[in-house]
């Protein structure tokens, strides 16, 4: 399983299958460009594997609620605000 993060993240197993994920347009959010928001999306993905999500779910899932968690927070988040917005993202959900 491969996740290469950028404005495009791409995801990639190895049977083949791929996604994109984009941030372009009104899901952009640059501000996601801060030390620690990577890890934050590791730890997104792993807690969906922990609920039984499959590897590659599980990395597309969490690429698609780093991005919003960033857009709800908005300009000005540091890597830690990420996790702290995602019940905020999930009750805009219905989760």
């Amino acid at each position: 399983m491969v996740l290469y993060k950028g404005p495009d993240t791409v995801i990639a197993d190895p049977a083949g299958r791929c996604a994109i994920n984009s941030a372009h347009y009104e899901r952009a959010a640059p501000w996601l460009a801060t030390a620690g928001s990577g890890d934050v999306l590791a730890g997104f993905i792993a807690g969906l594997l922990a609920r039984g999500f499959s590897p590659f779910d599980a990395a597309c899932t969490g690429a698609w609620l780093h991005v919003e968690c960033a857009l709800s927070f908005g300009p000005g988040l540091i890597a830690e605000d990420l996790a702290e917005e995602l019940p905020k993202v999930f009750r805009a959900l219905g989760v």
